[in-house]
């Protein structure tokens, strides 16, 4: 019985699991943006909401337990910097799952993970 389990497995081993969060949010800071299934984009989306919550204390205790999961220095530069900034009066919520169809080759569910207010959104709604 799984009773009080949180999480998927996502068929992998647990120290997978990790290296594979970590990678997913390392993409979502990068790039703002990321394609990937929906089981796989809820799981990133507490991983990625934890380390937002890091950077807006920025502590250098916080910048530590970050660095735990958010390998690359440019990214946690990025994450401790213009996104903490962005996100200073927001009490969480900021990323946004929006589904996008099925994959191809297999149909598993795609999801498009995305932080909320992000630069390019306020360029498109400032033109139209």
């Amino acid at each position: 019985m799984r009773h009080g389990v949180a999480g998927r497995k996502l068929s992998r081993t647990s120290a997978h699991r990790e290296a594979l969060m970590g990678t997913l949010v390392i993409a979502l800071f990068r790039h703002e943006q990321i394609r990937t299934t929906v089981a796989k984009a809820k799981e990133a989306r507490k991983v990625a909401e934890k380390m937002i919550t890091l950077g807006k204390s920025g502590t250098v205790h916080s910048r530590r337990l970050a660095h735990a999961t958010v390998h690359d220095k440019e990214v946690l530069a990025k994450l401790f910097g213009p996104i903490a900034e962005r996100y200073a009066n927001r009490q969480g919520g900021y990323t946004r799952i929006v589904r996008a169809g099925f994959r191809q080759g297999d149909a598993a569910e795609m999801a498009i993970l995305e932080l909320v207010d992000r630069p390019e959104d306020t360029e498109a709604e400032a033109t139209e």
